[in-house]
């Protein structure tokens, strides 16, 4: 089981606080069956240069893995990156992917977003041999139309959604609909701490196994690790 959106990294970005609690959130992760989490702190261009953020998350994830993490739990390097307008000019995009993959997890604004934000998501998914990833895709949904995400989907781009789509009794039906139908292609815990903004993730696959069964998750895990790889 893949988590492919997490703030486990310590004083990186608005998530895990100390080196004892992204440990705490990822012995979390590994009792829920999760065996690879994907970091993915917060980047803002506006904030500071892709450099720079390589060089603070590498430091953070350093000496969490020095200070000991759960056996048989990998963790891969990647980022949450806020979209802005003029994205795709960014030279060093590609080093904001995760890890050993052309994966970008991108966070977009929860609006409508513009014939010109649609092309330059487009172009980056056909030009920049870059498959992107549109993290919780479920906040920004009700704003885009079918038609919209459509053309994303046939661009290749891949929609990440948060476990708390699955648990939240308000939209466990949308989530599951949306899943069967394809609109939905990854699961992220996007966990932040260990009281506010715990990992749902483990009980957000036994909501979609009651659903779907077990040859579903099969499926739905076989892929998510053949996208990894």
């Amino acid at each position: 089981m893949i988590d492919w959106h997490s703030h486990i990294l310590p004083r990186v970005d608005d998530g895990s606080r100390d080196v004892e609690e992204s440990k705490g959130l990822l012995e979390l992760l590994a009792e829920q069956g999760v065996t690879t989490v994907v970091a993915t702190p917060h980047f803002i261009a506006d904030n500071e240069s892709v450099f720079r953020f390589i060089e603070r998350r590498n430091a953070a994830y350093d000496e969490l893995k020095n200070s000991g993490t759960p056996k048989n739990l990998k963790i891969f390097l990647g980022a949450e990156v806020k979209y802005y307008s003029g994205i795709s000019r960014l030279e060093e995009l590609r080093r904001l992917c995760i890890e050993k993959t052309g994966l970008l997890l991108i966070e977009m604004p929860i609006a409508s977003w513009t014939e010109y934000t649609v092309k330059e998501l487009v172009e980056i998914a056909t030009t920049k041999n870059i498959v992107l990833i549109l993290a919780h895709i479920e906040r920004a949904l009700k704003f885009q139309s079918s038609k919209t995400m459509q053309r994303l989907i046939n661009a290749g781009v891949l929609m990440q959604a948060n476990a708390d789509f699955f648990t939240n009794a308000r939209t466990k039906r949308k989530a599951l609909k949306l899943l069967k139908n394809g609109g939905i292609q990854l699961l992220g815990s996007d966990c932040h701490s260990l009281d506010e903004r715990p990992p749902e993730i483990g009980n957000a696959y036994e909501i979609i196994r009651r659903k779907f069964g077990e040859d579903f998750i099969s499926s739905f895990n076989k892929y998510g690790n053949s996208v990894l790889e």
